[in-house]
Formats: structure tokens, C-alpha cells, sequence
């Protein structure tokens, strides 16, 4: 039960940092200027919550591994464990997760629509922090960190993707009135920051594979049978992201409105499977790979 406890809490704090991370990029450079106050509006309070959530699940997730070293539940709000869980290599980078989580809520809070581009550079911090635990930190010396670096990559990649999603719709609906033109020109301007992003995911992935299972078949593992149905669920969102781009984005000036409901269930579906995506590296995250 507390290692599923881990594993819940490592997916709502991801999810929550892709958001924040979505949202501030929008706000803060895909927007133009004209747009950006508007954005940051529209995101205020979506931003507001989940960096609580952030903060809230990065303290928890301390807490709860304080549990796994111990004894259990009753090990996991003791001070001493906590102390103990801080000397180890988990520890001692989420401390700094914690601290980055805490600035993070302190800046949405204190002037949100003034501190996007402090926001991005915050959760950006954060997501290099988790390439410092887990299986990205199994190995020393400069083989350590360009694992450390491509997954940072990679998790930069993702949240650039997957966190742009629900920011895009907005931008679907702010298409339709007076600030057109901007929207217009937000939604191409992350659609081409898109194809690097999902190009960046698909090229680190590959090498995350290779440097954490070697050439061995990974279907003969259940880490390797979750690593595939992650990377089908992927392959589904590639997909998708295809279609809108080349397929239902050309038609939105002639077909408004049945292509621009396509293209919101389509965003729809690829968020339900980027959250599935997150869900199983969250899992498997916690596995031994061999």
C-alpha cells in the first residue's frame, strides 16, 4: 500500500509540474505580448492550484520514501527518517525539489501574472532535478551524466508536449472572437515547437531504453512489457498529433466548426493518453528493470 502511495503521488506531482510548465510556457514566450496577459488570466487559478499540488506531493513523496526505508506507515512522519532519507541520493536531490516546489508556489501566488517566465525557469529546474533520482541516476562517473542529461531532455521534451495540450485549447476558443490573429499565430508557434518536442521524446526515449535495459528484449521483463504498452500509448499520441496538424488544422478557415470540434476531441483524446503515459512511468519508475 505505501509503495502504491509512492507511485500515485510521483504521477499527480508529475502531472502537476507538466501543467504549470505548459502554462507558463504559454504565458510566457508562445503568446504573443499582446496575448500573454490574457493567457496568464485564463491560467490564473488552474496555475495557482497545481503548484500547491506540486508542493504538496513533492513533501508527501519525502515522507511516504521515509516509509519505504523504514518500517512502514509508522516511519513515515518521523523526523529522524526524514534526516536519514535526506543522506541518500534520493534525498539529497528532492530536498532541492521541495525547496524549488515551495519558490515555485511562492511565485504563482505572490505576483502570478507577473512571474510566468520565473515559473518556467522554476518547474524547468525541477524537471532536471528528477533526472537526478530513479533509474537515470544508476550510473557514475560521465556514462552518469549523459544519462542524467538525456532524460532531463526527455522530461523537458514531454512537458513541453503533453503540458501544452490543455494551454492549446484555450487558444481554440480564443480563435473565435476578437483575439483571433493571436491565437492563431500562439497555436502555430507551439505547433512548431511541437514537432521538436515530439521528435526530442521519441530520441531520448530510444536512448533511455538502451541505457537502462541494454540490446535485451524488453517484452521478457514486466518493467519491458510496461516500457512497450508505454511506448504504444506514445505512438497513438504521434498519431494524433499528425492528424490535427495535417489534417484538421488546414480545414479550420473552411470548416470551422465541425473541423475545430474534431480537433477538440482529438486534443481531448491525446491528453487522456498522455495522462495514461504518465500513469505508466510512474509504475514502472519504481520497478527494477531487470
Amino acid at each position: 500500500m505505501l509503495a502504491l502511495s509512492f507511485v500515485a503521488l510521483r504521477f499527480v506531482h508529475f502531472t502537476a509540474l507538466m501543467l504549470i510548465f505548459g502554462n507558463a510556457l504559454y504565458s510566457a514566450w508562445l503568446a504573443p505580448f499582446s496575448l500573454q496577459r490574457l493567457m496568464a488570466n485564463r491560467l490564473l487559478w488552474q496555475q495557482k492550484a497545481a503548484v500547491l499540488v506540486s508542493l504538496a506531493t513533492a513533501v508527501l513523496m519525502m515522507a511516504v520514501q521515509g516509509g519505504l526505508m523504514g518500517d512502514g506507515w509508522g516511519d513515515v512522519m518521523r523526523p529522524d527518517i526524514w534526516r536519514a532519507v535526506i543522506t541518500t541520493q534520493f534525498g539529497s536531490v528532492w530536498l532541492w525539489q521541495m525547496i524549488l516546489a515551495l519558490l515555485t508556489a511562492c511565485a504563482a501566488w505572490i505576483a502570478p501574472k507577473k512571474n510566468a517566465r520565473l515559473l518556467l525557469l522554476l518547474t524547468l529546474g525541477q524537471f532536471i532535478l528528477l533526472a537526478g533520482v530513479g533509474h537515470a541516476a544508476m550510473r557514475d562517473g560521465l556514462p552518469g551524466v549523459l544519462q542524467r542529461v538525456n532524460h532531463a531532455v526527455h522530461l523537458l521534451c514531454a512537458a513541453t508536449w503533453v503540458g501544452g495540450l490543455l494551454p492549446l485549447l484555450i487558444c481554440l476558443r480564443l480563435a473565435n472572437g476578437r483575439w483571433r490573429v493571436q491565437a492563431i499565430y500562439t497555436m502555430m508557434r507551439f505547433s512548431r515547437v511541437g514537432h521538436y518536442a515530439v521528435a526530442g521524446v521519441i530520441f531520448t526515449g530510444i536512448i533511455n531504453g538502451l541505457l537502462i535495459l541494454g540490446a535485451k528484449l524488453p517484452w521478457q521483463t514486466d518493467y519491458g512489457q510496461l516500457l512497450l504498452f508505454k511506448c504504444a500509448l506514445v505512438a497513438m499520441m504521434v498519431v494524433i498529433a499528425l492528424l490535427n496538424r495535417y489534417l484538421l488544422v488546414p480545414r479550420l478557415r473552411t470548416d470551422t466548426g465541425r473541423a475545430q470540434q474534431y480537433f477538440i476531441w482529438m486534443t481531448q483524446a491525446e491528453v487522456v493518453l498522455g495522462a495514461l503515459v504518465l500513469a505508466a512511468v510512474s509504475l514502472f519508475a519504481t520497478w527494477e528493470p531487470f
